[in-house]
């Protein structure tokens, strides 16, 4: 048991008995007599917790502790070791999905205090957070003055009027948005919104949108069913309601690696006797899982439809002219 635990568990004993001995102490927290003393000290000195020795009672008491007061709380100690570092974990991850400066000022001051918990414990911030890599991969840069607005609109329910560059067509179109979420996706951040000017629902990328202003109006709810049932059953987030379903076959080189990533919810596998891998998903528009079958190179095979797997070998001559 680390040091913040021992806090947390004196103060419960002492609730739960309306004070406790010094031998009770020692027996909960299995520590000796001097460990605990200068826990008690800490706690009544550095973190305000009003434990006094009460004479008439023969053990250590909350000074004040009645049926009608509320208890008193430790300053964020509830806390266990392993918990702190879980949570300074989850802070870094955040510091590197978010768009930069956008949540980093507001979660300063509990980053500081976990690090001090942990400071006053057993352990070390410094060399914990050094351990914790996060790499992402063609990650986007998103304005966070816009992500803060477009974060206000969906949280608020209120319309956002936009301004979008679609890549495909190499355009800027304005237009009425109702904000339904936020998806994080392969490093870069979407907005599934239900666009007023077609009348239906589309995902836009975040760092696409050019200007993002904040409408009075009350923003379009789109049913969770029938969000999930446009995003969530076919390839990918960008494609609609599955229309068809690609069945790939993985060499049995590439099935030690692919056998154990999820592909889609509703996918079907097989491993078949040469040890190659079968993976079967539904997708609608075909781009995006077109990328993923051509970077994994010569190791997996387009079974059917025919149409998917045409338009793979039309790729793979289109790739090949560049390296005549």
């Amino acid at each position: 048991m680390d040091r913040t635990e021992r806090f947390y568990k004196i103060q419960t004993l002492l609730r739960q008995k309306r004070g406790a001995t010094m031998q009770n102490l020692c027996e909960a927290l299995e520590v000796s007599r001097a460990t605990i003393c200068r826990d008690l000290d800490y706690l009544r000195d550095r973190l305000g917790v009003p434990v006094y020795w009460n004479a008439t009672a023969r053990g250590y008491v909350l000074e004040g502790l009645d049926l009608e007061s509320p208890p008193h709380e430790l300053p964020g100690v509830w806390f266990s070791e392993r918990e702190i570092y879980a949570l300074l974990s989850m802070i870094e991850l955040i510091a590197q999905l978010e768009p930069e400066g956008l949540l980093s000022t507001n979660i300063s001051p509990f980053r500081d205090r976990l690090n001090q918990l942990l400071e006053q414990g057993v352990g070390n911030a410094k060399e914990a957070i050094r351990k914790i890599k996060i790499l992402p991969m063609a990650q986007r840069q998103v304005s966070g003055d816009y992500f803060q607005i477009i974060a206000l609109a969906l949280m608020s329910q209120k319309k956002l009027h936009i301004d979008y560059y679609a890549r495909q067509t190499d355009e800027v179109v304005s237009r009425s948005i109702s904000p339904q979420r936020l998806v994080y996706y392969r490093d870069n951040w979407y907005l599934d919104a239900y666009c007023h000017l077609r009348e239906g629902l589309r995902s836009f990328s975040v760092d696409a949108i050019n200007q993002a202003k904040l409408l009075d109006d009350e923003a379009m709810t789109v049913d969770d069913q029938e969000i999930d049932r446009v995003y969530k059953s076919s390839y990918g987030i960008f494609n609609g309601p599955s229309r068809q379903v690609a069945r790939l076959k993985f060499t049995p080189f590439r099935a030690r690696w692919v056998r154990r990533e999820r592909w889609h919810p509703d996918q079907l596998s097989t491993i078949l006797p040469d040890g190659s891998y079968q993976l079967e998903v539904p997708y609608g528009e075909d781009w995006e899982l077109l990328q993923d079958i051509l970077k994994q190179g010569p190791d997996v095979e387009v079974i059917t439809p025919k149409s998917l797997r045409d338009k793979v070998q039309h790729s793979i001559k289109q790739m090949g002219k560049l390296y005549r």
